[in-house]
């Protein structure tokens, strides 16, 4: 942990703070119960390149043996997901007022 003194414009005694440092960060209100990303099984078995699992930067999406498996509490609200998707099996939406992602370098 750097002391709040080292910090200078994003960058950590003059070395770049790293995207894995700035997650770190990152305050998360989740929604208990209300997912704010519902997947689509039946769609979602009928890809075969799963770029989602590739795509998401806190790798919200694991490949499992035949299918996906999803951890929504964890989405930094990127939306690529849903970009990437070629069968249009996520269903993305911001969370409610309150929840969701608060970053702290903006």
């Amino acid at each position: 942990m750097v002391p709040d003194n080292k910090r200078l414009s994003g960058r950590v005694e003059g070395n770049i703070v790293s995207i894995e440092e700035k997650l770190l960060r990152t305050r998360f209100v989740v929604d208990s119960g209300n997912p704010h990303i519902v997947i689509d099984k039946k769609k979602c078995e009928g890809c075969i390149e799963k770029p989602c699992v590739y795509i998401c930067p806190v790798r919200c999406y694991q490949k499992d043996a035949d299918s996906i498996s999803f951890s929504w509490e964890n989405c930094v609200e990127c939306g690529s997901c849903r970009i990437v998707c070629p069968e249009g099996s996520i269903d993305w939406k911001y969370p409610r007022g309150g929840y969701g992602v608060c970053y702290r370098y903006g």
